[in-house]
């Protein structure tokens, strides 16, 4: 399955926006910065607060009118939950780790164990050891099949055979975190999809990115229309009709957004184009659960359920030891309800009917779900994440290259070790600006 996503949306496609939960204190644009960043999401905070750590002017743009793109968090019932990104993955080599640790932000580490549920009963102890031993299996052969010499393939070529009946839930899994299916992901994307070493932030993934950008200097609600990259300096145009000059620019925009726009003049190198045309659209959406009578217990576990029809992709517990919970919708879910166009509410539906048959209807009578994500319809990400097909993995490095010397690109999707997360994202934020920085500063010289 390819981009199935819908182009057009109706009046029932989203929820109506929720405000974020916290709004930082922007700075005005410096009259002449010597670079401007195209995105407030965390690759342009990183970039943003890399140079000017190092005393380079710049202005940031922001098509939104808030920061943090697909990392939001809202107040639900007095509980900050997240829209978009939630875990701050691969605790040891994220930045927004050591940083939230520095700066005295709540971490705490995400739990190791798992629920496990086999039809409508709590799993046993051979259940849950039986599960633990086939995500097992299939993890060693998908990063020793990742390791070996030869030509990229589909993750999905080297699943190990003889997991049983709990070899379906294994590719559902993966599937979701990885984006799509994993016929369709690179081999060379698995190895960074543990969940070993995890946190989650006390007041929301969202604010904490948001508390980032308190003083940068971000127009909001100025959507880039055109890149102008000729004569050796970049001149950018906005919706609005504002002109913006600099020596350099960072473009931040996510890949699925790159490839209608903004335009370039004079257009991009065609390497440059098909590397941002080659990446597909990852989804990864969740339904916000409200659920005081839930069978689980213990905060922030994964729930894995076995054996019924049908069963949810992703199921995170507890929030925060709260009733909330989030629900996480795969591209299959998601592309199967748009096609049906229920909208916000029919997702609703689904995930109450999946519940239901899992759990059983008379477990549901205090379920509310306030809230339903819908990156995938957002004009701005049009989708979760960038993902690698199969053989598309050196257009990364590819991204990394800059254009004549003035245009850089940033984001989750040029991350090799962290991609399709805010901790991918702000490192490549940060890279790309330390070599702005030592561009001008060398020309400078």
């Amino acid at each position: 399955m390819q981009d199935a996503i819908p182009e057009t949306l109706t009046a029932r496609s989203v929820d109506p926006p929720l405000r974020p939960a916290y709004r930082p204190r922007l700075a005005p644009l410096p009259e002449a910065p010597e670079v401007l960043i195209i995105g407030a999401g965390a690759a342009g905070i990183g970039a943003a607060r890399t140079l000017m750590a190092r005393a380079v002017s710049v202005a940031v743009l922001e098509a939104r009118d808030r920061v943090g793109g697909r990392a939001l968090t809202v107040s639900l019932r007095g509980h900050a939950l997240d829209l978009g990104a939630h875990w701050l993955h691969a605790g040891p080599i994220n930045p927004l780790v050591a940083l939230g640790r520095a700066r005295g932000e709540r971490l705490r580490r995400a739990p190791q164990d798992s629920h496990v549920w086999v039809g409508r009963r709590p799993g046993r102890a051979d259940d849950v050891r039986a599960n633990a031993r086939a995500f097992a299996r299939a993890d060693r052969a998908m990063t020793g099949g990742a390791a070996q010499p030869g030509g990229d393939r589909p993750a999905a070529t080297v699943l190990p055979p003889g997991l049983g009946p709990w070899g379906s839930r294994v590719a559902q899994v993966h599937g979701l975190v990885s984006g799509r299916p994993l016929t369709e992901v690179s081999l060379h994307d698995f190895p960074s999809m543990e969940y070993g070493d995890n946190f989650f932030l006390a007041d929301g993934y969202g604010n904490y990115l948001a508390r980032l950008a308190d003083r940068l200097p971000v127009a909001l609600a100025t959507a880039v229309t055109r890149v102008d990259w000729s004569g050796g300096h970049v001149r950018v145009e906005t919706a609005d009709g504002a002109t913006y000059r600099a020596r350099a620019v960072i473009v931040t925009v996510p890949m699925m957004v790159l490839r209608d726009g903004p335009a370039f003049t004079p257009p991009l190198p065609n390497a440059v184009r098909a590397a941002i045309d080659g990446f597909t659209t990852g989804i990864y959406e969740h339904a916000v659960l409200h659920w005081p009578s839930s069978p689980f217990r213990g905060r922030d576990r994964l729930a894995a359920i076995h054996g019924r029809r049908r069963t949810p992709p992703g199921l995170l517990t507890r929030i925060d030891g709260t009733p909330f919970h989030y629900y996480e919708l795969d591209l299959r879910e998601a592309a199967t309800l748009d096609a049906a166009g229920g909208g916000a509410d029919g997702v609703r539906r689904h995930v109450r009917a999946v519940l239901s048959d899992s759990f059983g209807h008379h477990r549901l009578r205090d379920l509310s779900i306030p809230a339903v994500s819908a990156w995938r319809h957002d004009p701005w990400s049009r989708g979760s994440w960038a993902v690698v097909p199969p053989g598309h993995a050196p257009a990364r490095q590819r991204l990394h290259d800059p254009v004549a010397g003035t245009v850089w690109f940033a984001g989750e999707a040029l991350s090799r070790e962290q991609w399709g997360t805010v901790g991918g994202a702000y490192a490549e934020g940060v890279r790309a600006a330390e070599a702005v920085t030592l561009r001008l500063r060398g020309e400078a010289v």
